[in-house]
């Protein structure tokens, strides 16, 4: 590796962003791990990671539709609250503007099952679904989306401010991931090009 000047990429210490240790309702994973619905605006997946600045930490807040995998929006703040998926679902309806019923897929913590996010799901007529208890694979795909973002995105990059951070995050998803990063379960397509072709 010196001898080709390469050199590891180091994970920085895993920050929990999950506390299912709560008293809320959970739902049922009526997803149970079917990551291939038959069209979009079906199924909706969501979850919460944090980027590291020197600021301190920025938590993003994204949702994927599970048909093409596209990040249709997300949110980022310096507070992980329930006020921060809301906004990254309240974005995604105004940008899709399902007309059919959606079930929304995330894990247990504590801002998925808070009575304030349950009624937005409730008012857009949208069904909730949960992983297990400390499985993350039911959210797998993103699990996934995260993952690809530390792994080919942030290593290289460090951040003096969260602003820096958040045009970072926008620059990934806009700029390559939804138009770029090809998929091997799309058939090495994009996300927006996947759905082009599926509706064109």
């Amino acid at each position: 590796m010196r001898e080709m000047g390469l050199r590891s990429i180091i994970k920085r210490k895993y920050k929990a962003t999950t506390n299912s240790q709560h008293n809320k309702p959970v739902a049922k994973n009526h997803l149970n791990r079917r990551f291939r619905p038959k069209r979009e605006n079906l199924v909706w997946a969501g979850d919460i990671t944090y980027i590291p600045t020197d600021e301190g930490w920025l938590y993003l807040s994204v949702v994927l539709d599970l048909y093409s995998r596209r990040a249709i929006r997300w949110s980022m703040s310096k507070r992980m609250t329930t006020k921060l998926i809301q906004t990254a679902l309240k974005s995604a309806l105004e940008n899709r503007q399902p007309e059919a019923e959606i079930l929304f897929h995330s894990d247990r913590g504590v801002q998925y099952a808070s009575g304030d996010f349950q009624r937005d799901l409730a008012e857009h007529g949208i069904r909730c679904s949960m992983s297990r208890k400390g499985n993350c694979w039911d959210n797998a795909v993103v699990e996934s989306f995260f993952n690809s973002l530390k792994q080919e995105w942030l290593p290289h990059r460090k951040f003096e401010t969260r602003n820096e951070a958040r045009q970072s995050v926008f620059e990934y998803i806009e700029g390559f991931y939804n138009h770029h990063r090809l998929h091997s379960t799309l058939g090495y397509k994009s996300p927006i090009e996947y759905e082009n072709m599926m509706t064109g």
